[in-house]
């Protein structure tokens, strides 16, 4: 009986003495996901969540049949254009996702799932016998739009533009052009009416230099400094900086600079204004993942963080500030915010800030307003691999100040 045991135990031993300790270790944690990928396959889970509703009922003709025309208490009356608010303000979120390259893994066959209905959906959305035609024809609301929609063309252009087909390409320069009967307000709107005439360009159609040279001139005067813009005569405070004025600023020097129509310097200030914006936006946020909630258009959620993921998908962040701490601070304001209050029974995203609140809404907001919020997932475009994503967990700008922890003190800029 002891001889048995001990042979037993012997060949245990040579056993455990034959496996190596290190082979032990990697077999123990070879499943186990770092944080920098948890997060990211939250963020494409919740984006996919978010858009997929919109573009799959654009690809099959029911969008204007299924998604819910829920309007603001005090809506002023704009017709027929929350469907192409939805349309073209995720497209914008989701463009830099959807121009990375198809693959096998689960995040893969998200975006070559979506991409596919996206470009579908596209063919619907300017054809006039659909019933999901958009609205780009009538009231002044499809400057704002277009404006987003074309973005989305700049941001990725091998992967949702240049795929459709001809007839389509045609009847969207067509909408496009359309727009230029109706005025743009002397705010923003300027803004989305340049992009517009800018991604005409882009694509070496006939445009209109007199409204991109007419934003330009105006958001020259309306700069107050220190990473601040004016949305018009009079200062705001708001996150319409982030929502639409530092991105469509940037993207727009940046097609001009490419065709040698403007200097590169000027295109490099509104670049270092963006980046410091972003700075302060990464301030904003709480030490437990939240933001203040000020302003108009609150109800566009993280849509007031495109600045700062824009410049993260930029890579120009300064180097003050890891990429990755970007990550977990709007990793955890999305776990804050995207509760299931936020969506309804069909998926579609309700009015209000943290669940369904229409009370919130402001008199332009309808359901397709909300989209705005799929802005802040634009670092989705950096690969896994990137320092975004890969970076171990690191703690944001507030989060280490409240911590007594050592963090980089902050001060005003020139430019």
């Amino acid at each position: 009986m002891l001889r048995r045991k001990f042979i037993t135990a012997m060949s245990l031993s040579g056993i455990i003495t034959f496996i190596k300790p290190q082979s032990i270790s990697a077999k123990s944690h070879k499943h186990k996901a770092k944080s920098g990928d948890k997060d990211r396959a939250y963020w494409c889970n919740l984006l996919f969540k978010i858009s997929y509703p919109v573009f799959s009922n654009l690809a099959n003709e029911t969008l204007a049949k299924n998604m819910p025309a829920t309007k603001s208490p005090t809506y002023d009356g704009r017709k027929n254009v929350t469907y192409l608010e939805a349309v073209a303000r995720t497209a914008a979120g989701i463009a830099p996702w959807l121009s990375l390259p198809d693959d096998e893994s689960k995040e893969g066959k998200m975006r070559k799932k979506l991409r596919s209905v996206f470009l579908k959906g596209m063919v619907n959305a300017v054809n006039p016998s659909s019933p999901d035609y958009l609205n780009f024809r009538t009231e002044k609301q499809p400057i704002v739009d277009a404006g987003h929609l074309v973005q989305a063309f700049l941001r990725a252009p091998k992967q949702l533009w240049e795929p459709l087909d001809e007839i389509t390409k045609k009847r969207f320069v067509e909408e496009l052009k359309a727009l230029r009967t109706r005025k743009a307000y002397k705010n923003n709107w300027l803004l989305c009416r340049a992009i517009t005439e800018i991604f005409l360009l882009s694509i070496d159609e006939n445009w209109e230099k007199k409204y991109v040279d007419e934003a330009l001139d105006y958001y020259k005067d309306w700069y107050i400094g220190d990473g601040w813009y004016k949305d018009g005569v009079k200062f705001s405070f708001n996150y319409y900086n982030s929502f639409v004025m530092h991105s469509m600023l940037v993207d727009t020097l940046n097609v001009l600079v490419k065709k040698g129509l403007t200097k590169e310097e000027e295109y490099d200030l509104s670049l270092k204004r963006m980046i410091r914006f972003a700075v302060q936006l990464e301030r904003m946020i709480s030490p437990e993942g939240t933001y203040p909630v000020i302003g108009r258009s609150i109800t566009y959620r993280t849509g007031a963080f495109q600045t700062l993921s824009h410049v993260s998908l930029l890579k120009k962040l300064p180097t003050k500030i890891k990429p990755a701490q970007v990550r977990c601070a709007l990793t955890a304001i999305k776990k804050n915010l995207f509760i299931d209050d936020v969506f309804d029974k069909d998926g579609w995203l309700e009015l209000g800030f943290r669940g369904n609140q229409p009370e919130l809404a402001d008199y332009y907001t309808s359901r397709g307003s909300l989209y705005m919020t799929t802005l802040s997932f634009l670092p989705l475009g950096l690969n896994k691999t990137d320092k975004f994503w890969s970076g171990k967990d690191e703690d944001w700008t507030s989060k280490k100040a409240w911590n007594s922890k050592p963090f980089e003190k902050d001060f005003q800029v020139q430019y």
